[in-house]
């Protein structure tokens, strides 16, 4: 199945039950500035686009959120823990992003949004969460044009540095996702083939 811009990607997920059992739990939890995002998104899109009729597995569904006044690693755990009592079999991964920039070794993320946009393939920075109206909304700071294409390349963060870019190699090379999407366009830089 082909998907062309963000109102597919939109439109595949809120036909995906599963996906808006997810999005409905985290919704629920009333987050700030709560998000799904990266594998979870990007995976369901690849799944699309190389016909899966089966989801391929998640390692994780990571959620985040952005809370500057609590950045104790102990109230994501508790979150996590909410989620899994919703949920239990969904392997849950909660991370304030107000606090992740000094995992990551950047300047603080602003917001959600902010920190997605600095995740290191542009094909992982995406996000969807429940609005108001129970429609799912779609954050794609990058775009969505390298995830629609199956090209994946190095966020314009990782490319600033040259130790951020051996980073985006290193996980490129062990995330492997080409033995599960074949199609996949993999560059070890923004403008060359790998």
């Amino acid at each position: 199945m082909k998907l062309h811009s963000e109102a597919d990607i939109i439109d595949v997920i809120e036909r995906d039950r599963w996906m808006m059992e997810v999005l409905q739990a985290v919704k629920d939890l009333q987050l700030p500035d709560g998000w799904i995002c990266s594998g979870f998104v990007r995976a369901k899109i690849w799944d699309t686009l190389h016909d899966f009729h089966k989801r391929t597995p998640l390692p994780d569904v990571d959620v985040i959120y952005f809370d500057a006044g609590n950045i104790d690693e102990s109230e994501e755990k508790k979150r996590e823990e909410q989620l899994k009592n919703v949920l239990p079999l969904v392997p849950w991964s909660v991370k304030n992003q107000a606090r992740m920039h000094l995992v990551n070794g950047g300047p603080p993320y602003t917001s959600s949004v902010d920190a997605i946009s600095k995740f290191p393939e542009t094909a992982t920075t995406l996000g969807v969460r429940l609005g108001v109206d129970g429609r799912v909304t779609l954050t794609a700071p990058c775009g969505v044009e390298d995830v629609l294409q199956g090209t994946v390349r190095p966020t314009p963060f990782f490319r600033e540095t040259e130790e951020r870019l051996a980073v985006y190699k290193e996980r490129v090379v062990k995330k492997n996702w080409s033995a599960t999407w074949g199609e996949l366009d993999i560059r070890n830089t923004y403008n060359d083939r790998a």
